[in-house]
């Protein structure tokens, strides 16, 4: 009776052993594909570079409302910036100002050479 009392705890603590070796293994399985799933690791770092770009953004965002608002506090207190302002968007002069305008520079598209003709 002892050698079979002996005979399980020996399978017992086997089986035990087999338990915890096929649970690690399918923890580990399920690691893997959720890392590398459409959710895992690179979804991550598709956020990360979202998140970057918002930033960076937000950033621009933050400084060109800091431009407009000097230049809100500019024509408020000065009259001379508040003359040319008027001047330019209702294109207005003085007596004895010229305006010159200037015809629009053409855009950089390179023109295909016409073929020549072979004699």
């Amino acid at each position: 009776m002892i050698h079979t009392l002996s005979h399980r705890v020996r399978l017992s603590a086997i089986g035990r052993r087999a338990g915890y070796t096929v649970v690690f293994g399918l923890v580990v399985v399920y690691g893997v594909v959720a890392l590398r799933g459409p959710r895992g690791i690179p979804a991550l770092l598709d956020k990360r570079r979202e998140i970057q770009q918002l930033q960076e953004q937000n950033a621009a965002t933050a400084a060109e409302i800091e431009r407009r608002k000097d230049r809100i506090q500019r024509l408020e207190h000065s009259g001379a910036e508040q003359e040319m302002e008027i001047r330019k968007q209702l294109k207005l002069l003085r007596p004895g100002e010229t305006t010159f305008i200037l015809p629009e520079a053409p855009k950089d598209t390179q023109a295909a050479p016409a073929p020549q003709p072979q004699p």
